[in-house]
């Protein structure tokens, strides 16, 4: 039997306004509120609220045979319940159908885990919290930003508690191997591993609408016969794609969630498939291999690496200079500041100032509100300069406490010379400092004394013998 599992995920950041330089300690306010009302409304009503309706019904009609994963970031979860709260209402209703999984990630969509662990753990933690607190669900497994994956990234979710993580099932990854097997951390392989199956997941995700696609018009039947294609023993097929793919990316003109509202039923009505959750499929199947991934992959344009985000010196010198803030930051109690922290945070913000021509280049310049990559860099720029003043007023350079530490040590030093200044004294090595005697008088100094003594007697004597005038 071969398992489908669906998993998509909700991520926007907030959305930076046109930040100048003469606003630098002028302005403290970052953000562009209408552009991001904007698209929180446009989204909720072109994608989410209709689909969500749509895979509510197909749980309901399909309990205890359909299911499907999502993870929602941090900063999507804020501006929902600013701009459109009846979505996370109609996820409440979804997720009570029992057959959905909430996946957890970074609060901030953020690129801590290659830059700061700390950091990277606070932030899970954080969002941990908070699909608990809004949905009721403890997340077990954990999908990365933009699916980064490494060896050690995952030993570290591993060490966390995750059962199971996704990455991308990218060729520098898996190289012969399919990625339709459960695998393994090649460091902790208590850590199972889901591997996307991009050619299957970017035929929906990318090309669907694409006319001039040789696949277009795709139809569910269609895409079951290629699956159905697939060796037999192969285990699990893992169909990961943003959200926005139904309605945004896609219209709703192109068929796109007719194709989603169809696609359960080809399946099911075939008895060698059923669909399955992340976690579930990590209790059910066991790894093949472990896979060694030693530098960070992701699901993002063709090189499917970091460079989208790190892949020249803007985005390199403009992630570094954040994350050198991040030990302030960690001594920080201000909450508008935390709060900016996480939101400068967000990914995109450097994929912005990507410079990739050709065929990223399109996909890199349709998604930006920045003109070239360059006023991306400056913009964002100007907003961290802004940001570090309002963080080294509110957590100064404290030399107090410096000088505190200084002086305990020196003081432990002075200690222990002390000690074993006593310890040479009692093994004999050492005599211990003596008094030096006094001065004993000179017999010359005791004679003149005592004449002195004798002459002062005879005075006294002739003064008492004298006759009376």
């Amino acid at each position: 039997m071969k398992n489908i599992c669906l998993y998509f995920q909700l991520h926007q950041p907030v959305r930076l306004r046109r930040y100048r330089f003469f606003d630098i300690g002028n302005d403290h306010y970052y953000y562009d509120d209408y552009a991001n009302e904007s698209n929180i409304n446009k989204l909720a009503h072109t994608c989410y609220l209709p689909t969500n309706k749509i895979l509510t019904d197909l749980l309901k009609r399909f309990k205890g045979k359909f299911s499907v994963a999502f993870s929602i970031s941090g900063a999507m979860l804020d501006q929902l319940k600013i701009y459109a709260p009846e979505v996370i209402d109609s996820f409440k209703d979804m997720v009570k159908t029992g057959g959905v999984e909430l996946l957890a990630e970074t609060s901030a969509s953020s690129l801590a885990s290659v830059r700061d662990m700390e950091e990277f753990k606070r932030q899970v933690a954080a969002q941990v919290k908070a699909i608990e607190e809004t949905f009721g669900q403890v997340p077990t497994a954990f999908r990365n930003t933009q699916l980064i994956y490494s060896d050690q990234i995952g030993e570290a979710v591993s060490a966390m508690g995750f059962k199971v993580m996704l990455a991308e099932g990218a060729k520098q990854t898996l190289g012969w191997k399919s990625p339709n097997y459960m695998y393994c951390n090649a460091i902790d392989p208590h850590l199972k591993v889901l591997a996307r199956n991009y050619h299957l997941s970017d035929d929906i995700a990318l090309r669907f609408s694409n006319q001039s696609w040789t696949e277009w018009p795709l139809t569910a039947q269609k895409y079951k016969s290629w699956i159905d294609g697939l060796p037999e023993n192969e285990e699990i097929v893992n169909l990961f794609m943003d959200y926005e793919t139904f309605g945004a990316v896609h219209s709703p003109e192109t068929g796109i969630q007719e194709f989603l509202k169809a696609l359960p039923n080809v399946f099911l009505e075939d008895k060698n498939y059923a669909f399955i959750t992340p976690s579930k499929a990590a209790q059910k199947l066991q790894p093949v291999s472990a896979i060694n991934v030693p530098s960070a992959t992701s699901w993002v344009d063709e090189e499917r690496d970091l460079t989208a985000w790190l892949g020249n010196e803007m985005q390199t010198e403009a992630v570094d200079k954040l994350y050198a803030l991040a030990a302030k930051v960690a001594r920080c109690t201000d909450a508008a500041i935390l709060k900016d922290w996480q939101y400068l945070q967000a990914s995109e913000n450097f994929y912005f100032m990507g410079t990739k021509f050709f065929a990223n280049g399109a996909s890199h310049t349709y998604s930006s509100p920045y003109p070239t990559p360059y006023e991306a860099f400056i913009n964002y720029m100007n907003i961290l300069s802004d940001f570090a003043e309002r963080l080294r007023a509110a957590v100064p350079d404290d030399d107090t406490n410096e000088i505190k530490a200084l002086k305990a040590e020196n003081d432990k030093l002075q200690s222990e010379v002390t000690n074993l200044e006593k310890q040479l004294v009692k093994a004999g090595l050492e005599t211990p400092a003596k008094k030096a005697p006094a001065k004993r008088a000179t017999r010359k100094t005791a004679v003149k004394a005592d004449g002195d003594e004798a002459k002062e007697a005879k005075k006294t004597t002739r003064k008492k013998n004298a006759p009376k005038e």
